[in-house]
């Protein structure tokens, strides 16, 4: 990816997947057992009236803070349960620097904040395929040789 001045400069906010599903700390842990159903979702973020993030919870919170505790999953809401983010990228980082941070921490999915407001997520793979597309195809070898 080719970096332009400092104005140009691609964000965070601009490779994010914008607008995550997100339950607030008010839902109960039963409705995030239903959401975190599907195998391919692995987390459900949890954010405040304002949009704040609160918190993520897992199937294994639900375990561990839920059934294991004999808790009510029905009346357990996910604002008791929630466990803090792991980390958080700011929306105005610069691209490259998201990219460094998700590949040194070993991440999957970030979520991303612009003032502690839950406004996106930032995901390996897509990056990954984001930064792909942007690379110039590779030039052919020995293209002036004849054949």
């Amino acid at each position: 990816m080719t970096l332009a001045p400092d104005d140009q400069i691609m964000r965070v906010r601009e490779a994010m997947i914008a607008e995550p599903r997100a339950l607030t700390s008010a839902d109960t842990a039963r409705v995030a057992g239903e959401v975190l159903t599907p195998p391919e979702v692995r987390a459900v973020y949890v954010v405040d009236d304002a949009g704040q993030l609160v918190g993520v919870v897992t199937r294994k919170t639900l375990v561990a803070r839920v059934v294991a505790l004999g808790r009510d999953p029905g009346t357990t809401t996910l604002g008791e349960v929630a466990e803090p983010p792991y980390y958080t990228i700011d929306a105005d980082m610069p691209l490259d620097e998201g990219y460094r941070f998700i590949e040194d921490h070993d991440a999957e999915r970030v979520p991303v904040v612009d003032e502690g407001r839950l406004v996106g997520v930032l995901s390996r793979a897509v990056l990954q395929r984001r930064l792909a597309e942007d690379e110039a195809p590779p030039e052919p070898e020995d293209a002036e040789r004849p054949v």
